[in-house]
């Protein structure tokens, strides 16, 4: 048994390094764009949109970077994920490699580079001189939770991308939407009431609003949106498991 898990954890590192080394094998500045994307994105962003909301939003930098982070680690992971299994196709036909770990490497993958993007987060939270508070610590909560619906999603998606692959095309659509409804770059309070009540069932704003009390406003995350979170995450954390545990043979 313990062998096995050993056997895992070693193809699990090297599924991981293979993802870092290839993408950026032909970069000059390698690594190091997963500093930089974050930052220049949001220059840009905050460049275009703290005219537009900056009196509104205190330290817009930071809020919008903040927003920003979670987003691009739930889009960037369940994206891979959902590709893994058909992008490593030549590689199973092959020898045989347990296939949820193309999955999870990629998402593992995506949290490093997410963990990274925090560097970048608190080096402008004190270059804009915003304050850093205890329930910082707190964002460990959501965080954890982001990654079990990520997993469930990126589960999902492996399994109906190998067998329909307009799936990609289409999910590509929903995370576009998604990034509107998740209010990276505006205040929600623009948002007329009766629409406010669709931003709270979309499970990565919630992800992102938690964030944002624990980190930038130094409040403890709002209870029913962490139950909420937790919830949908568990769920759906289950069913991929479950549908990838079923067709992972037939893949």
């Amino acid at each position: 048994m313990f062998n096995t898990i050993n056997e895992k954890k070693f193809l699990l590192k090297q599924l991981v390094k293979r993802n870092l080394t290839s993408k950026y094998k032909d970069s000059v500045l390698g690594i190091l764009w997963s500093f930089f994307n974050p930052l220049l994105i949001m220059l840009v962003f905050t460049a275009i949109f703290s005219m537009l909301f900056g009196r509104q939003i205190e330290n817009y930098p930071v809020y919008f970077l903040s927003g920003r982070v979670i987003y691009d680690f739930y889009s960037a992971a369940t994206k891979g994920a959902m590709r893994s299994i058909k992008s490593n196709a030549n590689l199973l036909k092959k020898i045989y490699v347990p296939k949820y770990m193309f999955s999870i490497s990629t998402i593992c993958y995506e949290f490093i580079n997410f963990l990274i993007s925090f560097v970048i987060l608190f080096g402008v939270m004190l270059i804009t001189g915003a304050q850093f508070h205890l329930t910082s610590i707190l964002a460990i909560v959501p965080i954890f939770l982001l990654v079990l619906l990520i997993f469930g999603i990126g589960l999902i998606l492996a399994v109906c991308n190998t067998y329909f692959s307009d799936i990609g095309h289409l999910y590509n659509v929903f995370t576009l939407i998604l990034m509107y409804a998740s209010a990276l770059f505006y205040p929600i309070e623009i948002v007329p009431a009766k629409v406010q009540v669709i931003f709270t069932l979309n499970p990565v704003y919630s992800a992102i609003s938690c964030f944002r009390e624990a980190v930038v406003y130094g409040v403890i995350p709002d209870l029913s949106t962490i139950a909420y979170l937790a919830t949908f995450a568990i769920a759906v954390f289950g069913i991929g498991v479950l549908l990838f545990s079923i067709y992972e043979k037939k893949l």
